[in-house]
């Protein structure tokens, strides 16, 4: 709560910004992904390593992006938040389109840098932007709808993408997010009308570091806090070396990989996190004993079918093996966030959330991107056959970490609601 009054819109107006923000939603992860799909075209066009481009596709963004989030975040929320989601809107798909004219890893890099600085502001100045214009009764569906942006981006840009590469080279596809960025940025611009800053009461200004330190006591919300962190060890390899994986082992071209995997993770995606969600809050009102079982469970049949998939002696089987774990990764959202916020308690559902994305953003994807390279490299140097399956491995390993972590966190839910 604030002393300045908020402004809600409905009808035509709040689905016109609802629509705005969820192309917002799905150009921050086409422009986040772009690197995955094109990954193999890149490595051969400058003559890069697995390791370099780890870092690029990894370290590089994921740090820059959890360094940046929470400035950007508080900026939101105490300044315009209509202001912050355009600048770093312009901010990332420009850098997407410098990426466009790299011409060698230093500058490759850079623009990676610039594209995770812009999109560490996206997510909490959209959230702001919802919290400010559309009424409480109807928040639920409008964050869900910005998070749908995640698979559609996904699918959108591994088909665009792959698409794209074949016909005219990865360059145009970074050129072509970048451009088509910035026509969004002024979409938002219109949609979301003026949001003048807010003037927080004296109770509300307490150090993000002091509450988060206090959230962290709670031993559910730690042990969920260790699956997030999981988590994003499993999923930043899964993403970032199946193109390559599948164009390398079974010869695949990146429109081919773009059509199946990306077709498939956004469908996955879609029907994972509604499922998710309704599960989550049934699993809620009914107080079962083992609150977060359901994902735990999918993240190990997941963890089992991508080891699978690494060994099989066909690419579409491969494909087909990999299903379980993109279900499983998007059914896990809601539990994840839910069970946070069930944990925080009323007012304090944003630092959760803020705490799972660090979490999970952080050292997963800056480390495991760059454990699977340098895996994969030292395998090629010793003759070893499929090394990138092998590095990989990685991946299913920390689902199962993740599904123990999940499971840990629920039995002290259950025992301190008991």
């Amino acid at each position: 709560m604030t002393t300045a009054s908020r402004e809600f819109v409905h009808g035509p107006r709040a689905w016109a910004l609802l629509a705005a923000l969820t192309l917002v939603s799905i150009f921050s992860q086409i422009d986040r992904i772009l690197p995955y799909i094109l990954a193999e075209s890149i490595r051969t066009d400058l003559g890069l390593s697995d390791t370099e481009l780890g870092l690029i596709t990894g370290l590089a963004f994921a740090v820059c992006y959890t360094l940046f989030s929470l400035p950007l975040a508080r900026a939101a929320d105490r300044g315009s938040p209509r202001l912050v989601l355009l600048a770093c809107l312009l901010v990332w798909s420009l850098m997407t389109g410098l990426g466009g004219l790299a011409s060698g890893f230093v500058v490759l890099a850079l623009t990676r840098l610039g594209v995770a600085v812009g999109e560490a502001g996206g997510t909490p100045s959209a959230h702001a932007l919802i919290a400010r214009r559309i009424a409480p009764e109807k928040r639920g569906v409008a964050i869900g709808l910005f998070a749908m942006g995640i698979p559609l981006g996904t699918m959108i840009g591994f088909i665009g993408g792959g698409l794209i590469d074949e016909a005219f080279g990865w360059r145009a596809a970074f050129l072509g997010a970048g451009a088509l960025g910035l026509t969004v940025a002024l979409i938002a611009w219109f949609a979301a009308g003026s949001t003048p800053p807010l003037r927080p009461r004296p109770e509300q200004v307490e150090p993000f570091s002091r509450s988060a330190m206090r959230l962290l006591t709670v031993p559910a919300f730690r042990w969920l806090m260790v699956a997030a962190l999981a988590v994003g060890f499993a999923t930043a390899p899964f993403y970032t070396f199946t193109a390559p994986f599948l164009i390398r082992t079974h010869g695949f071209t990146t429109a081919q990989v773009g059509l199946s995997f990306g077709l498939l993770q956004g469908l996955t995606g879609v029907i994972g996190a509604l499922a998710g969600g309704r599960m989550f809050d049934r699993a809620m009102r009914r107080n079962t004993r083992h609150p977060l079982l359901a994902p735990a469970i999918l993240l190990v049949v997941g963890a089992a079918s991508t080891t699978g998939a690494l060994f099989a002696p066909t690419g579409w089987m491969a494909i087909t093996l990999s299903v379980p774990a993109m279900l499983g990764f998007a059914f896990l959202l809601p539990w994840v966030f839910g069970a946070g916020h069930r944990i925080a308690g009323p007012g304090k559902e944003a630092l959760a959330s803020s705490l799972g994305l660090i979490a999970s953003g952080l050292l997963g994807p800056a480390l495991a991107p760059v454990m699977v390279g340098l895996v994969s490299d030292g395998a090629a140097e010793a003759g070893l056959a499929n090394g990138l399956g092998l590095a990989l491995l990685i991946g299913p390993a920390f689902s199962v970490l993740t599904a123990l972590a999940l499971t840990a966190a629920g039995n002290r839910m259950r025992s301190s609601s008991a």
